[in-house]
């Protein structure tokens, strides 16, 4: 008997996905608290460590969940620092190194070799400072410049790592 490819986990991931337009709300309009926006993005980073767990625990991860999940975080990071470059709070060139590792990371995983890789440790250290950044940049909060760059730098290491 087959298993669906949509297992709990990879719900979850596609749940992740339906938490950006608020993520986003509470970015672009400035009526609503930014608070809102931040505890959106922080819930749907935490899911992000739970889909991972339940795949593992519940020995279905699937190369679907194993696809969907760094696209998933990919979108879930860069729509807010979209925003973020909107609002002049970072400058675009840095987003776009983010971007440019993240789509080149996204094209080797589709590419020739064998089986879908997932996320090694730099990438999930990477994911992690993203998500720091992201979160102490939309609330104005001190230290985010540095956290941002650490983003990064860890984002472009990251990439090497991962194409070398």
């Amino acid at each position: 008997m087959l298993q669906s490819p949509l297992t709990l986990p990879t719900w979850i991931t596609l749940a992740r996905l339906l938490a950006v337009p608020v993520i986003l709300l509470g970015g672009v309009y400035e009526d609503w608290p930014a608070a809102i926006g931040a505890i959106a993005f922080a819930v749907a980073a935490l899911t992000d460590w739970l889909d991972g767990y339940l795949a593992r625990r519940l020995q279905c991860e699937s190369d679907l969940g194993k696809m969907l999940d760094p696209l998933v975080d990919k979108i879930l990071v860069m729509a807010p620092l979209l925003v973020l470059v909107q609002r002049q709070a970072v400058p675009a060139w840095g987003v776009f190194l983010m971007l440019a590792r993240e789509l080149t990371v996204t094209a080797w995983r589709g590419g020739p070799q064998t089986g879908v890789t997932g996320a090694n440790l730099w990438g999930k250290a990477k994911t992690v400072c993203q998500i720091a950044a992201v979160l102490l940049l939309w609330l104005h909060l001190p230290g985010a410049l540095p956290v941002f760059w650490g983003a990064v730098a860890l984002t472009l290491i990251s990439g090497w790592m991962y194409l070398a």
